[in-house]
């Protein structure tokens, strides 16, 4: 859905600046915008810090894995000399564990992307910024992001990577 959303605002894009471009010359420049994310300086600090934070939540999910299994392993060991009532609140326990190590494999997921997206969002948030000094600085009316195969075609335009890795510091 987002793919489509993505095309859809490009194809809009390159239709008003094809309609646009007969009454004015408009410049057009293109960059391959995760590569630049790639390189960003500070890319190496938001992947140990996710990482960092991926191993801590998987620990957590790994110990509630390891009481499961005991309470399992205890559960099949002793089930034959456990009383009736014993046994329906131990399967009750292995059943609450079950749902509460789901329900926290479900969160756990959105909170990696909720963390990702706040780590990486101030680099994002900067790359933006470049290319749009870039932009301006070198009076380009339109800049296509050319990753993900957004960009079907193109009559030829600048790749401006250069200028916004100068703009950024990045070698």
């Amino acid at each position: 859905m987002r793919n489509f959303r993505k095309l859809i605002v490009t194809t809009c894009v390159l239709f008003f600046a094809v309609a646009s471009q007969a009454q004015n010359q408009e410049k057009f420049g293109h960059l391959d915008f995760a590569t630049l994310y790639s390189m960003m300086p500070g890319i190496d600090s938001v992947k140990v810090q996710y990482e960092q934070y991926a191993k801590s939540v998987q620990e957590q999910y790994n110990a509630m894995q390891t009481e499961y299994q005991n309470k399992v392993v205890d559960y099949q060991s002793n089930q034959a000399t456990l009383s009736a009532i014993i046994k329906q609140t131990k399967e009750r326990e292995i059943q609450d564990l079950q749902s509460r190590i789901e329900a926290f494999q479900i969160s756990a997921q959105q909170d990696l992307q909720d963390k990702e997206a706040a780590l990486s969002e101030p680099l994002i948030e900067k790359a933006r910024n470049a290319v749009k000094e870039v932009a301006k600085e070198n009076g380009y009316t339109y800049i296509l992001n050319t990753s993900g195969g957004m960009l079907l075609y193109a009559d030829p335009s600048d790749d401006i990577m250069e200028l916004v890795k100068k703009k950024l510091g990045i070698q």
